[in-house]
C-alpha cells in the first residue's frame, strides 16, 4: 500500500505538467484526472466533484481504497493533471 501523502509530495516538481503525459486519457487536465481515477476505482454514478470551495474542489475518491491500487506512474500523472493530496482528500484547483 502506497503512503499518498508522502507520494505526492514526491512529485511537487512535476505538479501542472500535463503536457509531459504520454498518451493522456484526454486532452484536458481535469477530465484526463477523472478518467484515471475512475478507471483505478470505477465510483457510483454522482458526480467525480464531491465539494468545493473558494478555488478548490475535492473528489468523491476513498483515498484508502486507492491507496491499495494505485502505482507510482498514476500518482506522478494525476499530479501532472494538477492533483493535490491534502488531509486525506483528492483536490484540484479550479
Amino acid at each position: 500500500m502506497i503512503d499518498l501523502r508522502e507520494a505526492f509530495e514526491s512529485y511537487n516538481d512535476e505538479f501542472l505538467k500535463f503536457e509531459k503525459i504520454e498518451a493522456p486519457l484526454h486532452r484536458r487536465p481535469d477530465i484526463c484526472a477523472f478518467l484515471m481515477l475512475d478507471a483505478m476505482l470505477p465510483g457510483p454514478s454522482r458526480d467525480m466533484v464531491c465539494s468545493a470551495e473558494h478555488d478548490e474542489i475535492w473528489l468523491d475518491i476513498d483515498c484508502e481504497k486507492l491507496a491499495e491500487v494505485i502505482k507510482e506512474y498514476q500518482i506522478l500523472n494525476l499530479v501532472r493533471c494538477g492533483v493535490r493530496y491534502s488531509d486525506g482528500s483528492l483536490c484540484m484547483f479550479v
